[in-house]
């Protein structure tokens, strides 16, 4: 019996790594992802070049008086849908129009982040801000 719990360990032990490695690479694919949904198609946008800022310049400088059409652009096309994105005085609302569940959630929310914004709980009312 104290082998096979041995190889129960051994084998909990190489999942626990396996899954390690896996949240690092998901979190990688998700910074991959959203740098690529910055970058605009010449058609959208001929008189900005697809030249990258810096990542420290980028985080800082992303939403720096920028509107709704801006933040809408730092979603893919199924998460922007699950969302309503108002212009306020100092900065963007992002509100959920229904229920999001947690991988939408966490998706959202790292975007959020990285554009310097927040989650506000706030019961029904709850919703991201990203300032202006």
């Amino acid at each position: 019996m104290g082998e096979k719990e041995s190889k129960v360990e051994e084998v909990l032990q190489r999942l626990s790594e396996v899954l390690d490695v896996l949240s690092k690479i998901s979190e990688d694919l998700r910074d991959i992802a959203s740098s690529l949904r910055k970058v605009k198609s010449p058609e959208k946008s001929p008189e900005k070049p697809l030249i990258r800022q810096p990542a420290s310049l980028e985080t800082t400088s992303r939403t720096a008086g920028k509107g709704v059409e801006d933040v809408r652009m730092m979603f893919t096309k199924e998460l922007e849908e699950l969302l309503i994105f108002e212009d306020k005085e100092s900065y963007i609302k992002v509100k959920p129009r229904q229920y999001l569940g947690s991988d939408n959630f966490a998706k959202i929310a790292s975007t959020i982040r990285e554009a310097g914004g927040e989650y506000i709980s706030a019961g029904r009312d709850s919703h991201f801000r990203i300032p202006k």
